[in-house]
């Protein structure tokens, strides 16, 4: 990664590719809106099915669901989101622009402003005499502005359709808990989790993907009996797994973040919980296993005004962008607070039957590892780009597994398309291939470097003359090696599955 790639840079970057496209963009665009391209579309999916085999498939312990889009409003009333699910809006009395205002407040002062009270941020605006960021105008006095999208369901407009396009992927696992513990038989702990899109009518969408009005979210609600909250069996996966720690109390001393193990900042009690500590570990490792710098994140623990109400402790996985220190995944020990609400409003028991106690509890919510799908696309993204002085041309050198062409086929001349079509029928069967013979093989070579392409195999006349051997190029060290033909698929295979390095060919 560059530091000096900003994210309008990268916006420019993925339009041009056929990553991220603006929505809707012959009609002007639409804030907060993206569509997702060719080549957005396979890493994107990539990215999902891989969270979805590391954290729900491989795991006896999590179950995942799909839960609608539209729900039954009362959710959003038992949740609280009806009511307190909204952000303070700034609006300038001379051009009428409106803006975030702990946005404001972050730019303008340079201090963390989330959690602020609208007393508290009209009291900075005055203070500081912050003004219009567009017209230099004065601010109106803050307002509070509900960040869900409502929508009528049937075909007549009242008070009694209205719904709402949720906001968050998590209130639909709480209303279906009940559902999914009977039919799946499961016993503390074990976590249920969901993807999907999730919908917030932002004041002012800024940063690309970063913050958008449509989204998608990867989610895991992990349930534990609460007397069990430091009884977690896999500590020792993580116990020594080193990362950058912010604690509130380094925030507050004007400390910067420390790298640590797991099991110092737990026996510093900087993270209360072993269970919160293990999936903060976990969701760290899951990006460097797919090839991020592990020294680029930190986990950031929200300050005493930052905090939910429901919550015992919050913390963020963070990644270094060129924009600063941001967040991509939000994880709360939200405790029973969600089960307690739905019980409450639907008179529904939410309790289970724990046999190793003999008692019927309401399970905790230790951690919820909560993240945006678009923010991590941005991560793989900027960690992926290298503009390569040498070769004349930029790389993305992103992992194997998130690639989303993994083999290019070429032939040398057009001439040698038939047996380059052989190559490129056989491979795709396995893999996402692409086939190009347009231009000279430099170029092409440096197209795929591109958009990613890990390999590319050239068929040249030695192919159909001489050894039955193809040429497959490397995309980060761009050496090459001759592969027989009979062997090719069997390599591309081992390739792909860290079978075997190039190295090794």
């Amino acid at each position: 990664m560059v530091e000096e790639l900003t994210i309008e840079d990268m916006a420019t970057f993925c339009k041009a590719k056929g990553f991220v496209f603006p929505s809707s963009e012959i009609y002007g665009g639409y804030a907060g809106f993206f569509d997702y391209g060719p080549l957005g579309a396979e890493l994107k999916n990539n990215l999902k099915q891989h969270w979805w085999k590391t954290f729900v498939q491989k795991r006896e312990d999590v179950v995942g669901i799909d839960g609608s889009i539209i729900t039954n409003p009362k959710v959003w009333i038992a949740s609280g989101h009806v009511e307190c699910f909204e952000d303070i809006m700034l609006e300038c009395s001379k051009c009428k622009h409106r803006v975030r205002g702990d946005h404001l407040i972050e730019d303008q002062l340079k201090i963390v402003a989330d959690g602020l009270s609208k007393e508290d941020i009209n009291k900075l605006v005055q203070e500081n005499n912050i003004k219009c960021p567009t017209c230099k105008g004065d601010l109106e006095e803050g307002r509070q502005f509900n960040l869900m999208f409502e929508t009528n369901v049937g075909p007549v407009q009242s008070d009694t359709s209205k719904s709402y396009l949720r906001p968050e992927t998590a209130q639909v696992i709480f209303a279906d808990f009940k559902l999914v513990t009977d039919t799946s038989r499961l016993k503390l702990p074990f976590g249920i989790a969901q993807m999907g899109r999730a919908f917030r009518n932002e004041i002012s969408p800024r940063d690309f993907l970063f913050r958008c009005r449509e989204f998608e979210q990867m989610e895991i609600e992990y349930f534990i009996n609460p007397e069990k909250a430091d009884d977690c069996p896999y500590m020792d996966e993580v116990n020594d797994h080193k990362l950058f720690i912010y604690s509130s109390d380094m925030q507050e001393k004007k400390q910067k973040e420390k790298m640590m193990t797991i099991k110092d900042a737990l026996k510093k009690k900087m993270i209360q919980t072993k269970w919160h500590a293990y999936w903060l570990a976990l969701s760290h490792k899951w990006f460097i296993s797919l090839g991020a710098t592990a020294d680029k994140f930190r986990i950031r623990q929200h300050l005493p005004t930052e905090k939910s109400h429901y919550a015992t402790d919050t913390w963020d996985l963070e990644y270094k962008f060129p924009f600063g220190w941001k967040e991509l995944q939000g994880m709360a020990n939200r405790t029973d607070f969600d089960l307690q609400q739905h019980m409450k409003h639907s008179k529904k028991d939410m309790g289970l039957y724990d046999e190793e106690t003999k008692k019927k509890i309401v399970p905790h919510v230790v951690a919820e590892p909560s993240q945006g799908v678009d923010r991590a696309f941005l991560v793989f993204m900027f960690d992926s780009f290298v503009d390569d002085k040498k070769r004349g041309n930029k790389v993305l050198k992103l992992s194997t597994k998130l690639a989303p062409i993994k083999f290019t086929i070429c032939p040398l001349i057009k001439k040698l398309s038939e047996k380059a079509r052989e190559v490129y029928k056989i491979l795709n069967e396995d893999h996402n291939c692409f086939y190009d013979e347009s231009g000279s093989i430099g170029r092409r070579y440096a197209r795929q470097d591109e958009i990613g392409t890990p390999y590319c195999i050239t068929i040249d006349f030695e192919t159909i003359e001489k050894d039955d051997a193809v040429t497959i190029r490397n995309r980060d060290t761009t050496e090459q090696k001759r592969i027989k033909l009979d062997k090719l698929q069997e390599i591309c295979w081992k390739l792909m599955n860290n079978k075997i390095s190039f190295a090794e060919l």
